[in-house]
């Protein structure tokens, strides 16, 4: 395939490093210094476009990967999508769930496919466990607590995360997006939503935690808390089965060793055999879906995080949104 990347700061270069033998030909960037940042680290010649319009909508283009600020994700997708370009949308995919909805309805107009970018999904601790929970293992899902956290930077509070009009939300909807999609991957879709949001350290008009209690119709739960005080990096997802428990730690990098640790229940229960998976080498979960993505495009197959997860993953954090406004 022929790809377009709009948006080339650090998004933009991580996905410009999974495409294998597919080339890029066309980049853009609102910075142009960046974009000629990025064509200089693919070595290559690559098309510089002035405006995103003339990179989505290249002739030549087959698939455009938008890693854009929230503000620009559904109108570079739109676009691309009317111009019969397969798309790659970073995560959230919108600010809202009402914003997303005009890109499902382009989407189902269209006979191009359409990723959200649900990167986690594809860390081999997740799949790894994904495969356990699905071979019923660990016995009936009960609930799922997850946690996770940065502690930002010096200027982050002036950043563009933190302007709401931008943004769309905070650390509920930067990084409690990925907790909310991966609890709904394991337990289902969330019926009932509780939620908090607060702004504890941050000097900024957007939320800095978001505290979650997501039901499903079956009464399974999720307990979830995603940060950006955490000040040491990190990740934690536990799954509990009604014979035994799935606990996923660190992301690798700064998030420390990703390792995998499955409890299993014994008959007569007290200390559960334990079996524990660690994943020391780089991530790759952002190669990983790339290549499903591919995958499904030329076997028309089923999106594993496409844009129906992703707006039920906002759908969560706007109903938290509106309960804090009431």
């Amino acid at each position: 395939m022929r790809i377009a990347i709009i948006g080339c700061g650090l998004i933009g270069e991580k996905r410009s490093k999974t495409l294998g033998n597919h080339e890029v030909i066309v980049i853009s960037d609102k910075e142009p210094k960046r974009a000629l940042q990025l064509s200089r680290k693919l070595g290559k010649k690559v098309i510089l476009a002035e405006k995103w319009q003339e990179a989505a909508g290249h002739p030549d283009v087959d698939l455009v990967i938008v890693a854009t600020t929230n503000d620009s994700l559904v109108p570079v997708s739109l676009y691309a999508l009317e111009k019969g370009k397969h798309v790659l949308v970073e995560k959230p995919a919108a600010r809202s769930a009402d914003e997303i909805r005009a890109l499902l309805q382009a989407e189902s107009r269209s006979k191009k496919k359409v990723k959200a970018g649900f990167n986690l999904r594809f860390h081999p601790a997740l799949m790894k466990a994904k495969e356990i929970s699905d071979s019923g293992a660990i016995g009936e899902l009960m609930f799922i607590r997850g946690r996770y956290g940065h502690g930002g930077r010096i200027g982050y509070d002036k950043e563009w995360r933190a302007d709401p009009d931008i943004a769309g939300g905070g650390e509920l909807l930067d990084q409690g997006v990925h907790l909310i999609d991966l609890s709904r991957w394991f337990l289902g879709d969330f019926t009932a939503v509780e939620g908090f949001v607060n702004t504890y350290f941050w000097d900024m008009p957007v939320e800095d935690n978001g505290f979650m209690c997501l039901r499903t119709d079956k009464g399974r739960a999720a307990w979830l808390h995603a940060s950006c005080t955490e000040w040491k990096n990190m990740f934690c997802f536990e799954i509990y089965g009604k014979t035994g428990k799935l606990q996923i730690d660190g992301l690798g990098g700064s998030y420390g060793t990703e390792r995998l640790s499955y409890y299993h229940m014994l008959p007569e229960m007290g200390p559960p055999e334990t079996t524990i998976w660690e994943y020391p080498f780089a991530d790759n979960s952002w190669q990983l879906e790339f290549d499903h993505f591919e995958k499904t495009i030329n076997d028309n197959g089923v999106i594993n995080g496409s844009l129906r997860d992703a707006e039920a993953a906002l759908e969560v954090v706007s109903k938290i949104y509106r309960g804090m406004k009431k």
